[in-house]
């Protein structure tokens, strides 16, 4: 299709916390469009109040429960002409929100794709974390069951990037506990709470010190930035460290050839000594 007979699809970012962190853009961008899609319309409501601008466009809900069904709708528009903005309850639409789908649809369309750049919970919690930030990995919300939950966290017991994850409140202390037992109990971390809120709070510690800190109740939204993995030299890995590796690589769906391999270069050793230590741990459980 032409694109440019299309309208214009706008992911516009919105406040963590305090609507002063607005940017003189979604100002503009919510006065003009031609159709605003909300994650929660009432939400939209506050934050225009709170930046006094009037939405003269059309305002529809746009959130998990809807996406599917609606999107066709926004996208209908878009190739008519509209100017549709997307707006999440906090933050950028698509990134752990309401989005992606309306963004690939446009994109197959030929549509153009804009955003309105603005506050993020990933980059100010790696800022404020005092942990490093040269390399990191945005890992959103962990599985809700236990036990996908391990097995998540154990895909990336190894990088070395700092972590970052979104959790909610109800399930902080098992989401931190489990990081102790897969990371480390001295693995260190951030616990980022309310963001540019009144009662903003970042708690740093090890992880088993924060899952148990956690454990009298947390409130709140809430980023969770962990300590990427250790450097690890030929000396500090013992053998069942190497076995622990190997297996959750393949708990992961690594091959055992794969696994052996990564793990060797992760350690510095030839991969005969992997294999060696894991076969031996198997004949040792026989």
């Amino acid at each position: 299709m032409n694109s440019a007979a299309a309208g214009v699809l706008v992911l516009a970012g919105t406040p963590i916390g305090d609507p002063a962190d607005a940017p003189p853009r979604l100002r503009t961008e919510l006065a003009g469009a031609d159709v605003v899609a909300a994650e929660d319309t009432r939400r939209l409501r506050r934050l225009t109040q709170a930046l006094d601008v009037e939405v003269s466009g059309r305002v529809v809900s746009y959130f998990e429960g809807n996406e599917a069904g609606r999107t066709p709708e926004l996208v209908e528009a878009l190739l008519g002409g509209a100017r549709v903005v997307l707006v999440t309850d906090a933050g950028m639409p698509s990134v752990s929100d309401p989005g992606y789908r309306l963004v690939a649809a446009a994109v197959e369309q030929g549509i153009p794709v804009t955003a309105v750049p603005g506050p993020s919970a990933v980059l100010t919690a790696l800022a404020v974390s005092g942990l490093p930030v040269d390399r990191f990995c945005f890992e959103g919300f962990l599985p809700r069951k236990a036990g996908e939950r391990t097995a998540r966290l154990r895909e990336v017991a190894a990088d070395r990037r700092t972590l970052v994850y979104f959790e909610a409140p109800h399930r902080i202390a098992d989401a931190l506990t489990a990081m102790a037992e897969v990371f480390g109990a001295e693995r260190r971390a951030a616990v980022c709470r309310e963001l540019t809120k009144t009662y903003e709070e970042v708690r740093r510690g090890p992880l088993a010190e924060l899952a148990g800190w956690a454990a009298e109740g947390v409130r709140g939204e809430i980023t969770v930035v962990v300590e990427g993995a250790p450097e690890p030299g030929p000396a500090d890995l013992e053998p069942a460290e190497l076995v622990r590796r190997v297996a959750a690589r393949e708990a992961a769906g690594e091959r055992r050839k794969e696994a052996i391999a990564a793990v060797a270069v992760e350690a510095g050793l030839p991969k005969r000594e992997v294999f060696d230590a894991v076969v031996a741990a198997k004949h040792g459980s026989a």
